[in-house]
């Protein structure tokens, strides 16, 4: 028996259902039910996610949407052997930017694409962040200049927490370090805002599926200059290291302790893969050339 992409009864939600299994009472309502067309699976899903998707309020929406995983039966994609049941659709989206404008150009976009259920949408990198954590979001899609915290500090805050969402970067920026800095960061995805609608959500689908989507020129000019990922203190820092200074010259120089120097000292040479302030210092002087 193949069904249609179909939402579950949002008024049954057993802790099943969020594990991509139904129970034997919604199995059973499900035979009994009458297959519905995509038409109205359409008007259905899209009527109940307008209704849970808020409106920008001071730059900032932190909306809750209850819709339920949508689940198919694998024959309809693996064949017939399989019978397993696993949740496709919607991806649980987030959004955040600066302007007001893209962000209900792409509430719009989103809410008219059954694949993708809109809950937060946000107005800058702090509140974006602290809402994120209260919800179940599986694609964040971010702007990279960000106010408050740039979309930078976003990713870093985002890679140290365990199942954080795969984020794309969405942005108009002429920064042309800002895909690789993504990459490195933990980014899953980068598209520039001159791309077509179409393009953007085929970016956000492939993303959700596991595929890491960049701009190829820019990533391997990243590659080639691994000083594009410091920050400006280990910038500082690894000039300093060319005059000779000890550890702790460099902190008097820096006005914190050896320690704060040695750590930050780790984090350069595990950035620009070298084991001493040698090699590292090799590295800069050929980056100079």
């Amino acid at each position: 028996m193949n069904w249609d992409y179909t939402p579950l009864d949002s008024k049954e939600k057993p802790r099943e259902a969020s594990l991509g299994v139904l129970s034997p009472a919604q199995s059973a309502r499900a035979r009994q039910t009458a297959k519905p067309t995509h038409s109205q699976t359409n008007r259905a899903t899209t009527r109940r996610r307008t209704k849970s998707v808020g409106f920008l309020v001071n730059d900032n929406i932190i909306p809750v949407n209850d819709n339920p995983p949508i689940f198919a039966h694998t024959d309809t994609l693996l064949g017939e052997e399989s019978q397993a049941l696993f949740p496709i659709f919607p991806v649980n989206i987030a959004i955040a930017d600066k302007n007001p404008m893209v962000l209900a150009a792409l509430e719009a976009l989103l809410t008219r694409d059954k694949r993708f259920n809109l809950l937060l949408m946000a107005g800058d990198g702090e509140r974006f962040l602290q809402a994120l954590g209260r919800l179940p979001i599986s694609l964040a899609v971010i702007g990279w200049e960000l106010p408050v915290l740039h979309a930078r500090d976003v990713l870093q805050t985002l890679s140290r927490r365990p199942g954080a969402p795969k984020v794309v970067v969405y942005s108009g920026t002429r920064d042309p370090a800002a895909p690789a800095d993504t990459l490195r960061l933990g980014g899953a995805g980068f598209v520039s805002k001159l791309s077509p609608p179409e393009r953007l959500l085929e970016v956000f689908a492939a993303v959700a599926a596991g595929d890491m989507v960049f701009p190829f020129v820019d990533i391997q000019k990243g590659r080639a200059d691994p000083l594009a990922g410091l920050t400006h203190r280990e910038r500082d820092l690894l000039a300093a290291l060319e005059s000779g200074q000890s550890n702790a010259q460099l902190a008097r120089e820096f006005g914190v302790s050896i320690n704060t120097v040695k750590f930050h000292l780790r984090n350069l040479f595990c950035k620009l893969d070298v084991r001493n302030r040698t090699q590292a210092i090799c590295q800069y002087l050929e980056m100079k050339r």
